[in-house]
């Protein structure tokens, strides 16, 4: 995408988005006329969401209460101040970190916000400080430098271990932020160019020294908004808040193209209360990834991923799945919600990935309100990824899955029936689907299903016999 004009990018993004009521009156209007439904049978989705989200009053549902609100800042600057040039060839390196050095004198005194004014500002990496807002004006464009050593080596996650992608440090990311508290990227859908193309080139020609960075990661941090800007080619995970709470990421276009390797849009990890809401995501992996760390790294951190509602989220990406879970989920994974959600000409619509030696747990899932277009395997539970960070990891732990509710949820011009392929000793238990129909498949095709045990309700095609227990929906309560 090196070269493109990235206003045509926005604008394709912001077109893109699809018309929310009008596919949630698809929904209805189909579940409605297609499938039969028992009325005495309840289903235990509202005492999920309820604790997930909110309402806004006289609007959408929203869980952007995650965020509390701050006072404007007190100290206002542009980084032309700090000898910012925005010709696109001049480094801005020393110009951000000279700009967040003085931000951060005013941590205490009211705050900081820096505005990057049109132009296209090439820069390294640099850190954020807290009780600060970085705001990019319309026409503004932050460049990811293309020289490595501006992106530089930091420690691995403890919840990793290593790099995800090679052994010992990894590039810190492009914007940064560790131990932060009440931080606010926004602006006039400003746009972060991460340049990613060097990156990937790296990866697929094996050359690649160190993990690559992401385009925007906060670690530790609290109370955190990140809303309407488009970030393009991340030269890895796109936005990646880790052993992080209350965060609220809405109204964002993340682009990357669709076979950049590894460039999922957002990732929360470890991380507790996250909204992410009203975004639109073309990547060359999952759009949204819920994470919680790699195997007996992540189980000894024991960081959970808790309290994570996915809304309104559209998009496309051909190898992956919309929504994931996993794999690396070794400091378990609950409470999360997905709902209202638009996957087109993708691999897999919403996804379970884990494997033996994670150990951890998913549990308390709810996926409901999703209509999908051309997906290939519109819900699939995977195994046996064999993807470990060292020969360390203990074989024998197992994730624990139980609890996952999906409704609602028509897919057409589908490819394959769903797959759902458990763990051997460690199967995945009280799956729930209610109101589901797949639509495009060949009457030969028929559900794989191992190592899964539930119930199902006006689901179509007929599902595999492992989701016809004897009861009913109503039996799956989640704690």
């Amino acid at each position: 995408m090196e070269g493109e004009n990235p206003l045509f990018n926005i604008i394709k993004a912001r077109f893109a988005r699809p018309p929310w009521v009008f596919l949630l009156l698809i929904v209805t209007v189909v579940t409605i006329l297609g499938l039969q439904i028992t009325k005495n049978t309840s289903f235990p989705i509202e005492s999920v969401t309820e604790r997930a989200g909110f309402t806004g009053p006289g609007g959408p549902k929203t869980c952007s209460g995650f965020f509390t609100e701050v006072q404007p800042r007190k100290m206002v600057k542009s980084i032309i101040r700090f000898g910012g040039v925005g010709d696109g060839k001049t480094s801005n390196t020393a110009a951000f970190r000279r700009a967040m050095e003085y931000m951060e004198s005013f941590r205490q005194k009211g705050g900081a916000q820096l505005n990057v004014p049109k132009g296209r500002w090439l820069t390294g990496s640099f850190n954020l400080t807290s009780n600060f807002t970085l705001f990019l004006e319309d026409g503004a464009v932050i460049l990811g430098s293309q020289d490595p050593e501006e992106w530089p080596i930091i420690q691995p996650l403890p919840s990793y271990g290593r790099g995800r992608e090679r052994l010992g440090g990894r590039h810190i990311s492009l914007i940064h932020g560790d131990s932060l508290t009440n931080v606010v990227i926004t602006g006039n859908n400003g746009t972060v160019d991460g340049q990613g193309k060097m990156w990937w080139d790296l990866w697929w020609n094996r050359t690649l020294k160190h993990t690559r960075g992401h385009l925007v990661e906060l670690i530790n941090s609290n109370n955190i908004l990140i809303s309407n800007l488009t970030f393009l080619n991340s030269p890895f995970w796109t936005v990646h808040p880790v052993y992080c709470s209350n965060v609220v990421i809405k109204d964002m276009t993340i682009l990357a193209p669709l076979n950049a390797p590894n460039t999922d849009g957002i990732d929360p990890d470890s991380s507790t209360n996250i909204c992410i809401e009203d975004c639109y995501i073309e990547s060359g992996d999952d759009l949204v990834a819920v994470k919680s760390g790699w195997d007996q790294y992540g189980i000894t951190t024991s960081l959970p991923s808790v309290n994570i509602t996915i809304r309104r989220v559209s998009g496309t990406t051909p190898t992956c799945s919309g929504v994931g879970i996993g794999s690396e989920m070794s400091g378990g994974v609950r409470n999360i919600v997905v709902e209202d959600l638009y996957i087109r000409d993708s691999a897999a619509g919403v996804r379970i990935k884990t494997d033996k030696g994670r150990g951890g747990y998913i549990r308390n899932i709810t996926m409901r309100n999703i209509t999908m277009e051309r997906v290939k395997v519109p819900i699939r539970f995977s195994r046996g990824a064999n993807d470990h960070p060292d020969e360390k990891f203990d074989p024998k732990a197992l994730p624990k899955v139980q609890g996952i509710s999906i409704v609602d949820v028509v897919s057409v011009d589908s490819r394959k029936a769903p797959l759902l392929l458990g763990i051997e000793g460690a199967p995945f238990e009280d799956i729930c689907m209610k109101n589901v129909r797949i639509q495009g498949l060949s009457s030969s095709i028929s559900w794989n299903c191992e190592f899964v045990s539930g119930f199902s309700e006006g689901v179509f095609p007929v599902p595999c016999l492992e989701l016809q227990k004897n009861g009913s929906s109503s039996r799956c309560l989640y704690s």
